[in-house]
């Protein structure tokens, strides 16, 4: 996800694990959980309208009990408030039968007349209506049009479906909309069927057989002019615009086919059905919703400017909605990954310094952040409100990161544990613990320091130094000082780079930072003209050499 605009935040219900049954989550993650519940697949379907902004739905959730005795769980579904927005549930079912339930507080209790067993499966259907308070945006797009938009992140489904609404439980689902035939509709997965139905309405399924989190379920419902860009091993790309921005909306999401190839190539195979670029009212400058990434409508513009973001919102497909977090608090794995990895499609496509650029720009809105918010590590499980997740912290901190993890472990290594992560939390869940287990698995290096410092910590390294050259003694001496942060120093491997009259590099030193003050002392033959810390852009560090 792009953040570029307001962000709203619902309350939050139970959990359940849908890959991991015998995994809890995390202390830090204030989700309520429902551990003996594992939802296997969601049908929605849903009727809209042009008349107003009330919607009906009939919901068909799967589960799989995991426990002996289990009398009732609980769903999230915000209920009706005094301003009329909101869902109300006219009636439970399972099995034809009538199933008691208790609406209220934005949760939907489900009271079983006979107790589940273990591992027994059920279906139960829930019918309701309302008007969307969030989370399906229904509102006129930039030319005027009427439109319906799911925008679910981070927890906003169950503002108009009745989800588990955490990305710990993962399912398949489909949608079958029903709405008037003018429109065309856009949703996960493939496209089962389309049927033209009386009164001037079309019915449109979905069926999306991947298990995904409930952030990235969602539906597009609007006028669209539609390209078939071309396939990547047998996967349709697609480009869904608004028909007034046909001809730039084109020519812009044309991109994603080439992206999408790279990151399989350099990640592992794409999971998805299809991958449709959409041009949407999306609050966010883009969002990653699984096989339909939804953009800012206003990112069209014919130029191609919006490269970054296809790249940033495709990436997310492998981490984010494939492999994604198991608690909020380690948003980084979805947000750190797509930012580096955008990084490294510009590497890749523009030369090695399109990637400096971006994270020297990088560094630079992390250390901005740092002076506002000191105290803050990437892993910060103090916070409450899950928008305040979007920061420099998880996205280009933990970009950062990456890039000196791939530093630190070799080109190789690094991209042996990038796959190997995918591969082995491809539609499953995960938190910076495994991601750490599985790069020192390939890499065979103990990487705990490396992951404590940058990841559970605050800040990062301050340096002050000075350089001078000893004529007699033909070496450099540089003297070091960083400055510790409430007693803890960051030790890492800092490179020094030797330069001439002309400019021209003519030695690259490592240094070994591990104390509060060093002095290196490097043979050198020439006095040099310059001398800079971290010359090829490989470590997050805040301060710079000046000459004694």
């Amino acid at each position: 996800m792009k953040k570029t605009l307001v962000f709203f935040l619902a309350s939050m219900l139970p959990v359940v694990l849908a890959r991991e049954p015998s995994r809890p989550l995390p202390a830090g993650d204030p989700y309520p959980r429902n551990a003996h519940l594992d939802v296997l697949h969601y049908r929605f379907q849903l009727t809209l309208n042009d008349e107003n902004d009330q919607i009906s739905g009939e919901a068909t959730v799967e589960v799989r009990f995991r426990a002996a005795s289990v009398s009732e769980f609980e769903l999230d579904l915000v209920d009706r408030g005094a301003d009329g927005k909101g869902m109300t549930v006219e009636s439970v079912t399972s099995e034809e039968k009538a199933i008691p339930f208790v609406h209220q507080n934005d949760r939907l209790r489900l009271q079983l007349p006979v107790p589940a067993q273990p591992e027994q499966k059920r279906a139960f259907r829930i019918a309701y209506r309302g008007i969307p308070e969030d989370g399906l945006i229904i509102s006129a797009n930039q030319h005027g049009d009427r439109t319906f938009f799911g925008d679910n992140w981070p927890n906003r489904a169950r503002h108009w479906l009745p989800t588990v609404d955490h990305p710990a439980d993962k399912a398949t689902c489909e949608f079958v909309v029903i709405a008037p035939n003018h429109y065309q509709v856009i949703a996960n997965g493939a496209k089962v069927q389309e049927t033209d139905l009386p009164a001037l309405t079309r019915r449109t399924h979905w069926k999306e057989s991947v298990s995904i989190p409930t952030k990235v379920m969602v539906i597009g419902v609007a006028r669209f002019a539609v390209q078939q860009v071309g396939e990547v091993n047998g996967k349709p790309v697609q480009s869904w615009v608004y028909p007034q921005d046909r001809e730039a909306g084109f020519h812009d999401y044309a991109l994603a086919l080439p992206i999408l190839r790279f990151m399989e190539q350099r990640i592992g195979p794409y999971a998805y059905e299809k991958l449709a670029n959409v041009q949407s009212k999306t609050r966010y400058g883009g969002m990653e919703n699984a096989s339909n990434i939804f953009y800012d409508e206003k990112t069209v513009t014919g130029k191609r400017d919006s490269e970054d973001l296809l790249a940033h919102e495709i990436a997310h497909q492998w981490f984010g909605d494939s492999a994604s977090e198991l608690d909020w608090h380690h948003v980084w794995l979805s947000e750190g990954f797509a930012t580096y990895l955008t990084q490294v499609y510009r590497e890749a496509t523009y030369g090695r310094e399109r990637l400096v650029q971006g994270m020297t720009e990088a560094r630079s809105k992390v250390l901005a952040y740092y002076q506002n918010t000191p105290d803050a590590p990437i892993v910060d499980t103090t916070v409450t409100d899950l928008n305040q997740l979007l920061n420099p912290n998880s996205y280009q901190k933990g970009a950062w990161v990456l890039h000196m993890l791939r530093h630190a472990v070799g080109e190789e290594s690094f991209w042996k544990g990038i796959r190997g992560y995918y591969q082995q939390y491809r539609d499953g869940n995960a938190l910076t613990a495994d991601f750490q287990r599985v790069m020192e698995e390939a890499s065979g290096k103990d990487l705990a320091f490396f992951f404590q410092q940058w990841l559970f910590r605050a800040g990062q390294p301050v340096l002050e130094g000075t350089w001078q050259y000893d004529t007699a003694g033909k070496k450099l001496l540089v003297r070091l000082k960083q400055i510790p942060r409430n007693g803890f120093l960051f030790r890492f491997p800092l490179e020094i780079g030797v330069y001439n009259a002309a400019g021209k590099r003519v030695k690259t030193t490592t240094l070994e930072v591990d104390q509060t003050e060093h002095t290196f002392r490097i043979p050198l033959a020439n006095a040099p003209d310059a001398v800079k810390l971290d010359p090829d852009t490989w470590l997050l560090i805040q301060g710079a050499l000046t000459r004694k």
